[in-house]
């Protein structure tokens, strides 16, 4: 397997398992779904999956532009993106250690105009930010070629409308909000792990 497959696969793993980490996008579909109804509940999370790919183009196209121009800035990179991913893991591991933890029945958006407001909702989540740029550090390289970050534009884009959809039909139902807590500690466990081993790769990878 070539290098770019592989950073592309663990790229691709810590976006994936960064939907199961429950930040302010997902709780606004979840309660708009759950109090409005499945269609609101799709054109709030049709608006996060656009603000996904927003903060998708924006940092691919800009870190690139800073590895080519410097390439040691890649080490800068990969020692921050380690230490957001060591932080997620004290924060499952920390959730997972406790039993009281639960979710209560998250605010419902506002209004009219849901789309927009879950691409304002997901451009000024700081999460997501942080999230690209550890992204970016493990699956773009000095040399790595166009194709690479295009990928991560793309699939990103695809997958977080897909996820978020997901949330706004499956959270429709209060059974769901009660599974996700009965299994929570298991779940904030198993992130723990993969946030350590992810930071571990990237403080170990090399372009």
């Amino acid at each position: 397997m070539s290098p770019e497959i592989s950073n592309l696969l663990l790229a691709w793993g810590i976006f994936s398992f960064g939907f199961i980490s429950i930040g302010p996008n997902i709780l606004a579909i979840i309660g708009t779904s759950m109090e409005r109804g499945r269609k609101d509940g799709t054109q709030l999370a049709l608006g996060v999956g656009a603000g996904s790919a927003i903060w998708a183009t924006l940092t691919v196209s800009g870190l690139t532009a800073l590895i080519t121009a410097y390439a040691g800035i890649v080490t800068l990179l990969k020692v921050f993106g380690a230490a957001y991913l060591l932080w997620l893991a004290y924060k499952a591991f920390r959730s997972a250690s406790n039993s009281d933890a639960t979710i209560s029945k998250p605010k419902a958006a506002k209004g009219k105009n849901l789309f927009f407001q879950g691409l304002a909702i997901q451009m000024t989540n700081p999460k997501a930010a942080l999230q690209w740029i550890a992204i970016v550090g493990l699956g773009l390289g000095a040399n790595a070629p166009l194709w690479v970050g295009l990928t991560l534009i793309v699939t990103a884009t695809a997958l977080s409308i897909l996820v978020h959809l997901v949330y706004a039909i499956t959270f429709s139902t209060q059974p769901v909000i009660l599974f996700y807590q009965h299994s929570r500690r298991w779940i904030e466990g198993a992130l723990g792990l993969f946030f350590t081993f992810a930071a571990y790769k990237i403080a170990t990878h090399r372009n």
